[in-house]
């Protein structure tokens, strides 16, 4: 089990002034975080070794297919549930609202950029407020490597809600592009529940409008290897996200998440809350936190947290939180990350009120996810949750059983 605990809290009085600031283990070998490469163009990223700071902690001899770049599997089967007003689209890829969030940040993610045929695209049209969710089933139904491009618009001044429920088998390499245009908030849930075998690379792109608001919400639970990397840039003042994460990891699966917030503009604001609950032999978990306050980015206010709680011997939670900071003008900036094991007293203490141990294993483990499944405020994707921990739980008093 490797552990990491940081925190740093800035203001105008204790910010630096000058230069720019890293904050954080594990940090990047770039002077900064902006001088990472993006390119649409697969050649331009060679095939990874694991030695590369990107991919350091992913298994990468579970990943040559998706390396090698030639994706053209058949892709997951998308249906959808939504709206009349909210139009779905499948489109060529040279339709040009693609690729507006911008260029892919690693070999898969062009890869999957240069080989996708068509793209499904949900709009949610300007002003629209209307109740009920849009929902895609994303079910795949092959193991040969594919790609998948998804576009999700939110016009001006609109509310809505999308969820991303992903089952099935695949080998997938996907790009979720999101655009927030100005005034609009969107609460946008990807669910990752695959098939035992799967293995999905996705790399989420947001562009921020003027005093957007977004709730992104990522809940990994299946599959043996997911990474999901999120990408989000503000492009003019105002604009909000709010960054949520869950994620259970049971023997031999590989979950990874990595975050990059770009503060390029002044006075917006974001929140990064990942919580994860590991269990088994060789269950693994990564969480890589940056986020870059460019020098112009004046007012901004950001915070990301990282918590990690290991049921069983065996598993290892990686967790990197890093903040780099160019000017000292904002209003808060901040980070934390921890790792422990089951807590024995707070099992003690139930126990001792007369609380059968399962019980109050699983009281302990609904209570380190409660917080976070109540922030994310979708009835549907809480009561799905609940369920999920569970079902994940009941696996642990089997394990504890024999």
């Amino acid at each position: 089990m490797t552990a990491t605990t940081e925190n740093l809290t800035t203001d105008h009085s204790r910010a630096v002034a000058d230069g720019a600031h890293s904050h954080g283990r594990g940090g990047t070998p770039e002077a900064s975080r902006a001088d990472r490469k993006s390119s649409f163009a697969l050649a331009d990223f060679v095939v990874p070794t694991g030695r590369e700071e990107d991919w350091r902690f992913s298994p990468v001899d579970r990943l040559q297919r998706l390396f090698a770049g030639d994706l053209s599997g058949a892709g997951p089967v998308v249906t959808a549930e939504k709206d009349d007003a909210v139009t779905l689209e499948r489109v060529g890829r040279d339709d040009p609202r693609l690729g507006v969030t911008g260029a892919p940040g690693d070999r898969v993610a062009a890869a999957a950029w240069e080989s996708f045929g068509e793209a499904t695209v949900v709009t949610v049209p300007r002003g629209y407020t209307g109740g009920r969710h849009t929902y895609l089933a994303v079910n795949g139904d092959s193991a040969d490597p594919a790609a998948e491009h998804l576009l999700v618009v939110a016009e001006e001044l609109s509310e809505s809600l999308v969820v991303l429920d992903h089952a099935g088998t695949a080998e997938l390499a996907q790009t979720v592009e999101v655009d927030v245009r100005d005034g609009a908030h969107l609460t946008l849930v990807s669910i990752q529940d695959w098939a035992e075998g799967a293995v999905h690379l996705a790399a989420h792109r947001i562009r921020m409008g003027r005093d957007a608001h977004l709730r992104h919400i990522i809940v990994t639970l299946g599959g043996d290897v997911v990474r999901v990397t999120t990408d989000a840039a503000f492009t003019a003042p105002g604009a909000d996200v709010e960054l949520l994460g869950l994620y259970f990891t049971d023997a031999g699966q590989h979950q990874e998440h990595r975050l990059f917030v770009d503060h390029a503009v002044p006075s917006c604001k974001s929140r990064a809350t990942y919580k994860g609950a590991l269990q088994g032999d060789a269950a693994h978990s990564v969480w890589v936190g940056d986020v870059l306050i460019r020098k112009e980015a004046e007012g901004t206010d950001t915070y990301e947290l990282n918590r990690n709680l290991v049921l069983t011997e065996g598993a290892r939670a990686d967790s990197v939180p890093n903040l780099e900071i160019e000017t000292g003008e904002i209003e808060g900036a901040g980070h934390a990350s921890a790792t422990g094991r089951f807590d024995d007293e707070q099992l003690f203490y139930l126990r001792s009120r007369g609380i059968p141990e399962a019980d109050a294993r699983r009281l302990v483990v609904r209570g380190f996810f409660a917080e976070l499944i109540n922030q994310i405020g979708v009835p549907l994707v809480q009561e799905r949750l609940m369920e999920a921990i569970e079902a994940e739980l009941d696996k642990t008093m089997e394990a504890a059983a024999r």
